[in-house]
């Protein structure tokens, strides 16, 4: 039986987050919070490899209280256990401390065999949360999984196909394994009313700064986090862009030299 453990986040929706012209600071006032898109594809491979190799799927995530509901979203889902790690002093954390504290916090549910992760963060789209999280469990990696092709337990392996650039690679890793999945194959799915509502009162465990055994108060939340954003900022809209119809490609080819001349 797999131990499959998912770590997700919960983020403002960027489409509707604004940038203080001032302070160069986000405005999440006022805008509502989802559970990361691509981590929503992580869990439904995590629950589609549950299903078909038995197991348990454990969320886990980083936030405020508020983020119990991405949580609850989880459950709803197909995951079977909720953690949330909440404190003030977590706050202000970079990709550093937040593996720190995840991996330091996972451990004392017990060993897994998979960790899935999406591949990036709306909010931070930095890709780093993965194979700093495969760093502090000694697993191997799998990053951009298309699909989960097989997972053998009694020779401790998982073989997937992973998204290149120039077409689809099929890899075997050893467990435990992480591995960041491509929305391609896993549309999360859609829970039933049954599982909504039992989502709705199920329990979630709570974990502080207090509660986490051996804890390094030096490696969590701004002390923990050598990754400092002063300031955050639109990207600067340049001119316009012109586009050439001259009838013919001929005609377009000598109208777009003579521009370029005129540059010279």
């Amino acid at each position: 039986m797999l131990n499959i453990l998912v770590c997700v986040k919960q983020v403002p929706d960027v489409n509707l987050v604004k940038i203080d012209p001032v302070t160069g600071s986000l405005i999440r006032a006022g805008v509502p919070a989802i559970l990361n898109p691509l981590d929503a594809n992580a869990l439904e491979a995590a629950v589609r490899t549950k299903e078909k190799y038995g197991g348990s799927v454990t969320v886990i995530t980083m936030g405020p209280d508020q983020a119990a509901e991405a949580l609850r979203e989880c459950l709803a889902a197909g995951a079977d256990r909720a953690v949330l790690l909440s404190d003030r002093a977590f706050a202000n954390a970079d990709t550093l401390a937040t593996s720190y504290v995840i991996v330091t916090a996972a451990k004392l549910l017990g060993s897994f065999d998979l960790i899935f992760c999406g591949k990036e963060s709306l909010d931070g789209a930095t890709g780093q949360m993965a194979s700093q999280l495969a760093e502090r469990f000694d697993a191997s990696q799998l990053s951009s999984v298309c699909t989960v092709l097989e997972v053998d337990e009694d020779k401790r392996t998982v073989t997937a196909e992973r998204e290149l650039a120039l077409g689809v690679e099929t890899a075997r890793a050893l467990l435990p394994c992480l591995m960041t999945v491509e929305k391609t194959n896993y549309r999360p799915r859609i829970p039933n009313l049954k599982s909504w509502k039992a989502s709705r009162t199920a329990a979630i465990e709570m974990f502080t700064s207090d509660t986490i055994p051996g804890l390094d108060r030096a490696q969590i939340g701004d002390p923990g986090s050598p990754t400092k954003v002063p300031r955050t900022y639109p990207p600067e809209k340049g001119p316009g862009g012109e586009m050439i119809r001259e009838g013919s490609a001929a005609k377009d080819v000598e109208a777009l030299l003579a521009r370029l001349a005129d540059k010279l």
